[in-house]
Order: structure tokens, then C-alpha cells, then sequence
């Protein structure tokens, strides 16, 4: 798996965010940042993600993601 790739992906999709990327053979752990996620569910974040992501699952590169998806708001409100 390319972690450059998904990076790239995550960016193009999710402009002005913070991008927290491991990954461990197909699987990676996400935690993105941006004004993007205002407004919207826990599950509508993730489907955009996945959106993103789709080709690279569809084709098995990543097989499980984990993913904390939230606003600058929220994030400053984490403990």
C-alpha cells in the first residue's frame, strides 16, 4: 500500500485538513481534520471518506480502516 497515494487522495478530497495517516500492511488508522465535516453526521464524514477511498478498497490495497473524523471546533474540544 501506497501511504503517499492515499495521502494524496485524502488532500484532493478533504482541502485545508489535517491528515494523521498509519498504516500496517491493508490496514490503515485515520484521523482527519477540516471545516469540511461541519454540519454533517459521524456517518455522512465517513462515506465521504470512503468515497474518497473507494478504489483502493474496491481493489483490496485496504482491506480495514479506522477513522476519527472531525471539525477544528471539535478538535480543540478533545480532551
Amino acid at each position: 500500500m501506497n501511504e503517499k497515494e492515499i495521502r494524496t487522495l485524502l488532500i484532493a478530497g478533504l482541502r485545508d485538513s489535517e491528515i494523521e495517516l498509519q498504516a500496517e500492511g491493508n490496514k490503515i488508522s485515520l484521523v482527519l481534520v477540516t471545516e469540511q465535516f461541519s454540519g454533517l453526521s459521524r456517518v455522512k464524514r465517513q462515506q465521504l471518506v470512503y468515497k474518497l477511498l473507494d478504489q483502493k478498497i474496491s481493489s483490496g490495497e485496504i482491506h480495514a480502516v479506522t477513522m476519527r473524523c472531525l471539525t477544528p471546533a471539535e478538535r480543540n474540544n478533545v480532551a
